[in-house]
């Protein structure tokens, strides 16, 4: 059993109280054998529990425990105990087939793991669930379950994820929702292939499932100039994004009579490209896909418009700049001069880097590198500190896409470089350097 190996116990645990230790195994749990975390998950809930172990000596022994419900206090040393289902698609949009060598390892993996679905929230297309797999997320209860639909029209999902057997996605939907299992959904739009009356239809037909659809989000596809060979697939420009978020507010109407919330939301991206205004808080029904870039302007700018009022008039002289994609830059600088007029003795620099790493139409803060920070930077005088957003960097690591560290970028520009979280406190906070607020709970993304 080395997947199901245990790496820590938690101090004062049910795991420590009956024993277990690290390089300890848990074979299975009231006599049914634990293959991931979601087993281990799903057996640990019951309330007296019969545990069969391999000790890190390879004993094998039987402990019987009264759990009250609590959890045991176990961190095993492989998260899902096993490896992640990679994906099987060849998606005409894949961002990942569009990347330039020399990035991070783990960027270049494409996991569909419905596991990862419900433990992390990652968005998965369906195609490599077996019938046994559908029957144990709806045995388990495993909800919600984050979809990567893009169309339900069968004959096209299966050209846009180069999938024969990708069609069935909105049949493996109903059954979900029919066994009570939440969703939300994301569709990838392509321009001239998935927009418009396809869009239409999709949309038309994933409503027909809440409330177990839960939400959708159309978001832009991303397009490197790394597309040598790939299918040949054109960006959305000012009027196609206008148009996209008139459509989008279409159903917008017509959902919110139906079902009291909107359902449908376009992502941020769409709302700058079109250069509209983005919609009130309360039309984002408590940001559902906040993690996917749906909301984040207006819920940073709302966080950072009540700290404002908290914030002191005036600090010790201070001078520091921001480094942001080239998509939030208007909105940064915006925030970034609100500050300035309120607060006495802070000068802020906002610059813009261009993606010239990814290239083609990439212009969100979360993709910049290191190599273009350094390259536009260099030899600037950025004041006291650097701010760049969080999402930049990989969330366990300060290391950016291109596996440059932030301790190397900050010996490059010789400048201490701060991260800063999609929350108006922190960006505020951090800026003026005053004490932390603990408020925030969204990292700065990809805006």
């Amino acid at each position: 059993m080395k997947n199901a190996k245990i790496k820590a116990v938690e101090p004062g645990s049910i795991a420590e109280q009956i024993g277990l230790e690290s390089g300890d195994s848990i074979i299975s749990i009231n006599n049914t054998e634990i293959t991931d975390v979601l087993d281990y998950k799903f057996l640990s809930c019951d309330e007296e529990l019969e545990i069969e172990i391999l000790t890190k000596d390879g004993e094998r022994e039987i402990v019987e425990v009264y759990t009250g419900y609590e959890d045991l206090g176990i961190e095993f040393e492989n998260s899902l105990m096993d490896d992640p289902k990679s994906c099987k698609n060849k998606c005409i949009f894949c961002f990942i087939d569009q990347l330039p060598k020399g990035m991070r390892k783990t960027v270049y993996f494409k996991d569909d793991d419905a596991r990862l679905s419900f433990l992390q929230g990652n968005y998965i297309t369906l195609t490599n669930l077996s019938d046994k797999d559908i029957e144990r997320i709806i045995r388990m209860r495993i909800s919600p379950v984050n979809v990567s639909v893009h169309t339900t029209n069968p004959s096209l999902r299966e050209k846009m994820l180069n999938n024969r057997f990708a069609g069935n996605v909105y049949e493996i939907m109903q059954k979900l929702a029919e066994n009570g299992i939440y969703m939300n959904c994301q569709i990838v739009l392509c321009p001239d292939i998935n927009d418009k009356h396809e869009l239409d239809r999709t949309l038309t037909d994933l409503a027909k499932l809440s409330p177990y659809v839960n939400s959708i989000s159309v978001v832009p596809v991303g397009l490197t100039a790394h597309r040598n060979g790939l299918y040949p697939l054109k960006p959305f420009d000012k009027d196609s994004a206008h148009e996209l978020v008139l459509q989008v507010q279409k159903y917008q109407k017509e959902f919110k009579k139906q079902y009291d919330n909107n359902l449908v939301y376009a992502s941020d991206e769409f709302y700058l490209m079109a250069d509209i205004p983005f919609p009130q808080e309360d039309e984002y029904d408590g940001y559902p896909q906040i993690d996917n870039g749906v909301g984040l302007i207006v819920s940073m700018e709302n966080e950072f418009l009540t700290a404002l009022e908290e914030m002191p008039t005036q600090v010790d002289k201070r001078c520091v700049s921001i480094a942001t994609g080239e998509l939030a830059y208007d909105f940064i600088s915006s925030l970034a001069n609100r500050l300035e007029k309120h607060c006495e003795g802070i000068k802020i620099q906002v610059f813009k880097i261009k993606n010239n790493f990814f290239g083609g139409g990439v212009n969100v803060s979360g993709l910049v590198c290191a190599c273009d920070i350094e390259s536009q930077l260099s030899g600037i005088n950025l004041g006291q500190e650097l701010f760049i957003p969080a999402s930049m960097l990989r969330a366990d690591d300060d290391v950016f896409l291109d596996d440059i560290s932030l301790c190397e970028l900050e010996k490059k520009l010789k400048i201490k470089i701060t991260p800063v979280l999609n929350d108006g406190y922190d960006f505020a906070q951090k800026i003026l350097n005053i004490s932390q607020h603990t408020g925030g709970q969204h990292s700065w993304q990809n805006r």
